[in-house]
């Protein structure tokens, strides 16, 4: 495994995208453990798109018009569902006391995990992004694809994880007012809202 895939896999996945936002706006409302369930859940998400880019599924995507409109205008819908929930939310941002509830862990991690399911360019990333570091051919190919997909995803891990207790640490610090929690939860729905937009005018 080479530097440059390390180097490459860091800058991508610190990149601003859904999954980054998703995983910071659990942590300000919901604190550390859930942003950690969050993080799983994108990660876990990845697992289509690298099995598909694998498979040769994405393939299917790039050429198939319909099937990436089709997968992009849920991947589109889910956005907006997201920013209106984040709108529609006002429980107060309470600084986090106990666990929460195991079945809130796992919608937590279910939301994380369908919003990249449903972003039919991740597939295409990592059928462009995969062979560039593959040295193998044939068999052997699939199995340092898989394992170079495996890497992505525990850097993935990692990194959410990190941006999720980071937002968490910062709500302890945020002054407990509803105007300023208000602001907070407008500027996070329309960051879903323009990350929707965006996948909607995207191009293969």
């Amino acid at each position: 495994m080479s530097p440059e895939y390390l180097l490459t896999t860091l800058v991508v996945v610190l990149a601003p995208g859904a999954g980054v936002l998703y995983t910071l706006s659990i942590g300000l409302t919901d604190g550390a453990r859930a942003s950690i369930a969050a993080a799983a859940g994108c990660t876990l998400g990845i697992l289509p798109s690298l099995i598909a880019a694998v498979t040769g599924l994405a393939a299917i995507l790039h050429t198939s018009a319909l099937a990436f409109q089709i997968i992009k205008v849920l991947g589109v819908l889910y956005l907006l569902y997201m920013a209106w929930r984040t709108l529609r939310d006002t429980t107060p941002l309470a600084v986090e006391t106990s666990a929460s509830p195991r079945h809130s862990m796992m919608r937590t991690a279910a939301k994380g995990t369908l919003l990249n399911v449903l972003n039919p360019k991740l597939s295409l990333f990592f059928l462009a992004f995969l062979p560039q570091f593959v040295s193998a051919s044939g068999p052997a190919a699939v199995i340092e694809m898989l394992m170079l997909g495996a890497v992505f995803m525990l850097v993935t891990l990692v990194i959410f994880i990190g941006y999720g207790c980071g937002a968490a640490w910062l709500r302890r610090h945020v002054v407990d007012r509803p105007s300023v929690q208000a602001w907070m939860r407008r500027s996070l729905a329309g960051v879903f809202v323009l990350l929707g937009a965006r996948l909607a005018v995207s191009e293969r």
